[in-house]
């Protein structure tokens, strides 16, 4: 399947960001060729569109899935197996902030905490203050993504629309 080069184009970005994010080139643009895509592909079209080996597209699947982004479909009178991207922009991204919140702040976080449940004497005063205020903030921002992942679909839509105008609202109720 030859890509439309508006399609082969972000699809290359796609794979240029994530590995700037630390996720592999290949998952990205497997996730971007299927968010693009007008209908669900087997893994063996994705592979001859991408020009990748069948084992790194199955393997970036898994990977995908494993993310909560891609779902297998099932087409009737076709036996594989097809995969389908999830397609709203606004789940997609909150599924992706999740994803991160979980692997790489939860982490820190508890770290963080057993950290500061130690009453280690050894570390030196200025690194447990270091950390405490580093903890504080971490769960301050875990509260707030807490609250607004929570918040429903036009209601978080409508905060992100506001943008600039909230720093004005809170100064003008201060």
């Amino acid at each position: 399947m030859a890509l439309h080069p508006t399609v082969e184009r972000v699809v290359l970005h796609w794979g240029e960001m994530g590995a700037r994010w630390g996720v592999n080139r290949t998952v990205s643009q497997i996730h971007a060729l299927l968010y693009l895509s007008d209908r669900p592909l087997p893994a063996d079209e994705i592979a001859d569109s991408l020009g990748v080996a069948r084992s790194n597209v199955s393997n970036s699947l898994k990977e995908l899935q494993g993310w909560g982004l891609i779902k297998v479909v099932h087409v009737m009178g076709d036996r594989r197996d097809h995969f389908d991207s999830l397609q709203d922009i606004t789940q997609l991204f909150r599924v992706i902030v999740e994803e991160r919140k979980r692997r790489e702040l939860d982490p820190t976080v508890a770290l963080l905490r057993e950290l500061a449940d130690k009453e280690d004497a050894a570390t030196p005063a200025h690194v447990r203050q270091k950390l405490k205020s580093t903890l504080s903030f971490l769960e301050l921002l875990t509260r707030w993504y807490d609250d607004m992942k929570g918040l429903p679909h036009p209601i978080f839509l409508a905060l992100l629309k506001m943008g600039g105008r909230i720093q004005r609202f809170l100064k003008a109720g201060g």
